[in-house]
């Protein structure tokens, strides 16, 4: 792929897709020698428009700061030259414990430049969840804020590969005091500027780039690999979900963080790669009628919004009306199902045709609905996006009949797939097998090849666009005393799509009200406030099978 200053400005990749039976998925991508996500998303915008704006930054004190693509460039090759006099090499993974902000993106391109694999973290992540995902990928160094020192001081001693911190602040806000681990100062390690063209970003397709983890029903979380191809992968689906992103006025911003894949990936990289100027500020908590406002102060015309968050803008502008200024041209949505009533409200009140888009961490945005071009039976979330070969499968990998319930899966190989579980074949194996990655998901295809999500197979929640995997939080609930088991399950509600609800056999000594505070603390504290189970039910016992395993979907029959 050629890549001029004409190019940068029209969709250079679904036109180029081409079905090709003879290719391993039908398809041939044209996915470049040089696939960096540097290069595409940074370099290339600042040797043709260096002043061009690729990020604007609203700080906790209101305060706004544009970054052009030669500042991202110049600062990540400094950051580059940094963490390679640290030792970082190719293939190290470098931890990015950050909200939105010109950091993290610095990092990201860094990262790339020198061959390091980034493992973005979530900032509300606890001392527990931070120590396991720490340990498990081997991080050598972590970059973060001053906000989060504190869990990194509680775990001096727990992680022997972890040899450096990097801290973002100024330079009266206090460190952490770790006697067994180098700290440095972010702003120091890219202060001192170096030659850019002794940094390019040069990668084959399946390099290693990024690391993300994900939770399913049993055992720990996983780290999912992703090679720098993923980003092309995503593309076709962002061009029909926004209804061809780079259009004169595009503004993009994302209330998710940037920590997950729906946030990054679905949005933020594909922001940059299209030259769209990226919105970055941290929501500590999402508000409604803040949303509306932010996106009408700042001219937010293209969205990734989580139903849950369509659904309480829905209640808030049904109270208090929209704010003058409000132009919103496209949004997508994905991570739990989207209810007609809000895609009818987006439609009458907001003048736009809500997309919805369907894939996982492993893989991601391989479905996708094309309001308002194809109309979709309720309840529908779309066709496979071009390129992507999706199926309806059975328990033998056979395709299923229109309108019979199966497994979604997804055909390998894929750009948008991921290399494999980090430090798991075996783990590796299960989701991806016989050709086919299982997404775990249950699903029918009519005739058309619309695809209907029914069900999962397994036992991960989706609350508040987040899918959550039981096992952590009962793992962190059992550390309490009082505790004989624990299971957590998801049930329905009318925001969240499905609340996280631990169901609790207690000893009976004290109060179960103090109980369920201190559990509640325990969670997110140790884990995140997004894992904190919101309801709690009181048990004799729980069901088990022969094996001693939690039966969780009798749990879920008992209260449906």
């Amino acid at each position: 792929m050629t890549l001029n200053k004409d190019s940068l400005f029209a969709p250079p990749i679904l036109p180029g897709i081409i079905h090709n039976p003879d290719a391993p998925n039908g398809f041939d991508w044209p996915i470049p020698d040089n696939a960096n996500m540097a290069e595409l998303c940074c370099d290339r915008w600042s040797r043709v428009q260096p002043e061009r704006i690729a990020l604007t930054h609203i700080g906790e004190d209101g305060q706004t700061r544009n970054w052009c693509y030669r500042e991202l460039h110049q600062a990540s090759c400094n950051l580059a030259a940094y963490l390679s006099q640290q030792g970082i090499a190719s293939g190290d993974r470098v931890a990015l414990l950050l909200s939105q902000s010109p950091e993290a993106l610095i990092t990201h391109f860094a990262c790339y430049r020198i061959g390091a694999i980034a493992l973005p973290l979530f900032t509300l992540f606890g001392v527990d969840a931070l120590q396991f995902r720490l340990a498990d990928s081997g991080a050598k160094l972590l970059i973060t804020d001053t906000s989060q020192t504190s869990k990194i001081a509680a775990l001096e001693g727990q992680l022997p590969e972890l040899a450096h911190v990097l801290i973002c602040g100024s330079e009266s806000d206090s460190d952490c005091a770790l006697p067994s681990i180098t700290t440095a100062r972010f702003e120091a390690a890219t202060k001192e500027p170096v030659n850019p063209e002794d940094w390019p970003a040069i990668a084959p397709p399946d390099a290693p780039a990024m690391m993300i983890y994900t939770s399913g029903t049993t055992g720990a979380p996983k780290g999912a690999l992703h090679a720098h191809r993923f980003l092309l992968g995503h593309l076709p689906n962002v061009e029909i979900s926004h209804n061809g992103l780079g259009q004169e006025s595009d503004k993009g911003w994302t209330p998710a963080d940037w920590a997950w894949i729906g946030g990054l990936m679905d949005l933020a990289m594909p922001c940059l790669y299209y030259g769209v100027p990226l919105v970055a500020m941290r929501f500590v908590k999402f508000d409604a009628n803040e949303a509306f406002d932010f996106i009408a102060k700042h001219q937010i015309r293209n969205m990734f919004l989580p139903p849950t968050a369509l659904k309480l803008m829905r209640f808030a502008e049904a109270e208090h009306g929209l704010p003058e200024g409000v132009s919103i041209r496209s949004i997508a949505s994905g991570g739990e199902a989207l209810p007609e009533a809000v895609v009818s409200w987006a439609k009458q009140r907001l003048g736009v045709d809500i997309n919805e888009i369907y894939g996982q961490t492993e893989c991601n945005l391989v479905i996708c609905s094309q309001r308002p071009h194809t109309p979709l039976p309720e309840g529908a979330m779309g066709a496979a996006v071009h390129g992507h070969q999706v199926a309806i499968l059975d328990a033998d990998n056979k395709p299923c009949p229109p309108g019979n319930l199966g497994e979604i899966a997804v055909k390998t190989p894929d750009p948008v797939m991921m290399l494999g579980y980090w430090g798991q074949p075996e783990k590796t194996a299960e989701k991806i097998s016989g050709g086919w990655l299982r997404t775990g998901d249950m699903g029918c295809m009519d005739k058309d090849g619309i695809f209907i999500f029914v069900a999962r197979d397994d036992d991960v929640i989706t609350s508040a666009g987040y899918r959550v995997g039981p096992s952590e939080i009962e793992n962190c609930l059992m550390q309490h005393p009082r505790v004989q088991l624990a299971a957590v399950i998801g049930l329905p509600d009318p925001i969240r799509t499905e609340i996280i609800t631990a169901c609790i056999v207690p000893d009976q000594h004290e109060s179960l009200e103090e109980l369920e505070e201190d559990l509640k603390k325990l969670v997110k504290n140790r884990l995140s406030p997004h894992l904190m189970p919101r309801r709690f039910v009181w048990q004799q016992t729980l069901p088990l099978t022969a094996t001693g395993k939690i039966m969780r979907r009798k749990l879920r029959g008992a209260f449906m």
